[in-house]
C-alpha cells in the first residue's frame, strides 16, 4: 500500500535530518499530520480542503475592514447575525432575499424580544 510506503519512508527520513531544516521541518509536520490523513483515508467522503466554505465567507472577509465598527456590541451582534441567516439561507439552497423578506413580514406579527430560536427554520 502506497501509503504505508510512505509513511515507512518518512519515518526513516525523520531521523537523518536536521530537525530545524526545511526537510526536518516538512517531515515533522506530516508526522503530526498523519492520523487525520488516515481519518481521511478511511472517509472518503470527507472533503480534504475548506474550499467551499472559504468561498462562502470571503466576501464579508472581504469586507470585515469597511464593517469594523458597527457602532456597538449589540450593533456588531445583529450583523453576525444576519450574515449567519444569509449563509445558512444560501447553504439550504434558499433565495437569502425570499427568506429575509418572509422573515420581515412575519416580525410584524412577533413581539419585539423575538430571539434568534424563533426564526423560521430551514
Amino acid at each position: 500500500m502506497i501509503v504505508g510506503e510512505i509513511f515507512s519512508w518518512m519515518n526513516k527520513r525523520i531521523v537523518e535530518v536536521a530537525p530545524k531544516s526545511s526537510m526536518g521541518k516538512a517531515l515533522s509536520y506530516i508526522a503530526g499530520q498523519w492520523p487525520k490523513l488516515l481519518i481521511f483515508l478511511d472517509h472518503p467522503e470527507l472533503q480534504l480542503d475548506t474550499n467551499l466554505v472559504e468561498n462562502d465567507i470571503r466576501p464579508f472577509v472581504v469586507g470585515r475592514k469597511n464593517w469594523l465598527f458597527s457602532g456597538c456590541p449589540q450593533g456588531a451582534t445583529a450583523s453576525a447575525g444576519f450574515y449567519s441567516l444569509i449563509q445558512n439561507a444560501k447553504i439550504s439552497g434558499i433565495d437569502p432575499y425570499s427568506y429575509l423578506r418572509d422573515l420581515f413580514k412575519s416580525w410584524e406579527r412577533k413581539p419585539r424580544t423575538l430571539a434568534w430560536t424563533d426564526l423560521p427554520q430551514f
